[in-house]
């Protein structure tokens, strides 16, 4: 069964965190965090702007809100790319991966604060759950532009995609079919 939209977003929200946290104590594996952090946080964005924010305005008024949701996302982008411009083991690292971080969390704050819970009452369950769909595959599309055969996304994220997707006997996948399928099925979407 699909799950909802609102539930996919803060689950990414949490991954996210768990990013952040790790970003900040595995200093060896900054550049591949980076790599993880990047692909996350640019299919989250564009899913939400292309399939979540549009109901959001029609359906509750929150344009104002979702407008500067929009342009969180744009600056967070912005933040990632100065942060990549510098070495990952330097003291303006840590000071940019701070802002990064701060400027992320308030973005989630407030989305999880307004307009999750306006969306939710704005509309039923049922599209709810139909937005889910719409943000897993867009998500889903933005997500292979970044190699998921590479190290870049984790097994396990693969897999959360894959059911998302709804794509059959991924508990016997490898990481490598389970990008293929997750690729192939993006596509039938």
């Amino acid at each position: 069964m699909a799950e909802d939209a609102i539930t996919l977003i803060t689950r990414d929200h949490r991954e996210m965190e768990r990013l952040f946290d790790r970003l900040e104590t595995e200093r060896d594996q900054r550049p591949r965090l980076l790599d993880e952090v990047e692909a996350m946080l640019i299919a989250h964005s564009r899913a939400e702007e292309d399939e979540v924010y549009p109901v959001v305005v029609r359906t509750t008024g929150e344009v104002p809100q979702v407008r500067h949701s929009a342009e969180e996302h744009q600056e967070a982008e912005e933040l990632l790319g100065r942060l990549r411009d510098c070495e990952p083991d330097s003291d303006t690292f840590d000071e940019r991966l701070r802002e990064f971080v701060d400027a992320v969390k308030h973005h989630v704050e407030e989305e999880e604060s307004e307009i999750l819970p306006a969306l939710k009452r704005a509309v039923g369950q049922k599209r709810v759950t139909e937005l889910g769909t719409a943000f897993s595959r867009r998500r889903a599309e933005e997500l292979e532009l970044f190699d998921p055969a590479s190290a870049k996304i984790p097994k396990q994220r693969l897999y959360e995609q894959a059911r998302h997707l709804d794509v059959p006997n991924r508990s016997k996948m490898s990481k490598e079919e389970l990008a293929e399928a997750v690729q192939e099925a993006a596509k039938q979407h």
